[in-house]
């Protein structure tokens, strides 16, 4: 516990005049986080002006000019283009685990930063994460050939499985094959949604389009997710935190009004969050100049072509195959949201609410383990570990690995916890939802006491 005892209600306070943090005091508080639509764009905008990287790349206090590399870059340019202008600190040291990187990005440096890095995470050489790190390199380099084929067997089976039930919906006159070949292709495509998450992290690859089948944008994905989420779990520079609001609190605050009623909520919108998505980017054409050219892509139309397969398929009408893409598409996004608010992070013990780091818990890897919990009944099959974001832990350490090359790092995982005491937690899924749900009528934050 923080040695003042009034800390927790000057944190609240700085925090409601939008100053700082209450989970991590060290940060500011992320500009234009509470306007707009909340969209990644504006993520990323706001984060450019909290950065201190003056329109360039900055990794840790060096600011680099990464330009002349983007087409150079074996994840694809496409990462390099999103994060111009930002402290891209976090992603380049979990993204990047071979050690050779680090001399490669000397080539591009311009200058040191002219200001502190507005973040409180930590990556010593002799700390957690690095070496975790350089003892995972090193298991990557024993492991057996094509071990990732079982991943793109998976997801590949449930595309087809998919393609194939979402036109037998319309193709069947027998109303009982019609509804089962409805519920599998919205179970198939909210699985294919989830799976294809795996290939999202990862150098671009033709896998992770088949995430816009859902209408949502990889692209935008990547932001939310591979850029916010995973580098700044449950802190107020989580976007799929804030994306919720203000109908829904993850983080817990005083005078939540919504607490009490939040599971209707989340019960009454998760079916529509698809389709929401797709508009919400539409109308950002209207809202923001040159929107369209700037971060309109040809994989955004792949979800629009679903209703026009079944279409051809079936030899329906289109209205027919259109509302029935539309039922896929709600019960796929109800089945999707219900798989992911509680795959592993909405747990009270897993928010640092009014706790401020210490220098020995400001490494990254420590955070990323203090703010998931993993479930063993999910763990326990690779199937349900691609369709229900399993091995959720090592996933957040090291995104850009394929989640079946992550059950052979547990050994070396497991070895770094107990030598560094992190709180590597296990539970099930059935006590996620029941946790998620706590969560969201928690209305006072809590400080966690220090061991």
């Amino acid at each position: 516990m923080p040695p003042h005892s009034d800390y927790l209600d000057i944190a609240i306070k700085r925090a409601a005049e939008k100053k700082t943090h209450v989970s991590f005091p060290q940060l500011v508080y992320p500009s234009l986080r509470d306007d707009g639509l909340r969209d990644p764009v504006q993520w990323l905008t706001g984060k450019a002006m909290d950065d201190g990287a003056e329109g360039l790349w900055r990794v840790h206090d060096g600011l680099y000019d990464l330009k002349s590399f983007l087409d150079k870059h074996p994840g694809g340019a496409e990462w390099i283009e999103l994060t111009k202008g930002t402290d891209i600190t976090e992603a380049f040291e979990c993204h990047h685990l071979n050690p050779a990187v680090i001399k490669m990005l000397e080539k591009y440096y311009v200058r040191k930063a002219q200001t502190p890095r507005n973040s409180p995470f930590t990556f010593k050489d002799g700390g957690f994460y690095r070496t975790l790190k350089r003892a995972v390199w090193e298991e990557l380099q024993k492991l057996p050939k094509h071990v990732n084929e079982r991943a793109d067997r998976i997801i590949d089976g449930l595309f087809i499985c998919f393609m194939a039930t979402s036109a037998l919906s319309c193709i069947s006159k027998d109303y009982w094959v019609v509804m089962a070949s409805y519920l599998v292709a919205s179970l198939s495509l909210a699985w294919t949604t989830v799976a294809a998450h795996n290939y999202i992290h990862r150098k671009t690859n033709w896998r992770m389009y088949l995430f816009n089948l859902s209408m949502w944008s990889y692209r935008d994905f990547r932001v939310s997710h591979a850029l916010s989420h995973h580098l700044y779990p449950n802190t107020l520079m989580d976007l799929e935190i804030s994306g919720f609001e203000p109908f829904v609190f993850w983080l817990p605050l005083k005078n939540q009004f919504y607490g009490k009623f939040a599971i209707f909520i989340e019960l009454a919108t998760f079916g529509f969050i698809f389709p929401i998505n797709f508009f919400k980017r539409l109308i950002l054409n209207f809202l923001r100049k040159d929107f369209f050219l700037t971060h309109y892509r040809w994989h955004d139309i792949l979800g629009c072509l679903v209703p026009v397969w079944m279409w051809v398929v079936s030899g329906s009408s289109f209205y027919d195959a259109f509302v029935m893409w539309l039922w896929i598409l709600c019960t796929g996004s109800f089945i999707f949201f219900n798989i992911g608010s509680n795959a592993a992070h909405h747990h009270p013990i897993l928010f640092r609410d009014g706790d401020e780091l210490d220098e020995e818990t400001r490494d990254w890897g420590l955070h990323e383990v203090e703010a998931v919990m993993d479930r063993r009944d999910i763990n326990n099959s690779f199937f349900k570990v691609m369709t229900f974001f399993g091995h959720h832990t090592l996933h957040h350490l090291f995104p850009t690995l394929d989640h079946a090359v992550l059950e052979y790092m547990y050994p070396t995982f497991i070895e770094h916890c107990e030598k560094y005491k992190a709180k590597f937690r296990v539970t099930t899924q059935f006590d996620m939802v029941v946790q998620q749900i706590k969560l969201t009528t928690t209305k006072a934050p809590k400080i966690l006491e220090k061991n």
